[in-house]
């Protein structure tokens, strides 16, 4: 199998810091992140304890509602802004 990419360190403490700086309990913060109908609230849980890494789409949903780039959200060597949501202006979506 070889060996397994390395986890970000911060990852898990970075989601938790959106979470809160967005001011929503875990339930709102999967309802934000367009899960509500596909994911249990406790996977948010899971994410901000290390338990799960969340999947490229669930990172992706994050730095949307974050208002920040991917890099942002998974590189250790980088840290959040201190004001969330940032002002990333996102190209318009394909249909």
């Amino acid at each position: 199998m070889g060996n397994p990419r390395p986890r970000p360190q911060r990852l898990a403490g970075k989601l938790r810091q959106i979470r809160e700086a967005l001011e929503l309990s875990q339930t709102q913060m999967l309802a934000r992140l367009g899960f509500e109908d596909s994911m249990h609230y406790g996977r948010i849980s899971q994410y901000e304890n290390d338990e799960r890494e969340p999947a490229l789409n669930t990172l992706l949903a994050y730095a949307r509602v974050a208002g920040v780039h991917l890099e942002d959200i998974v590189d250790d060597d980088l840290d959040l802004p201190a004001k969330l949501p940032g002002n990333i202006r996102r190209p318009r979506r394909r249909k």
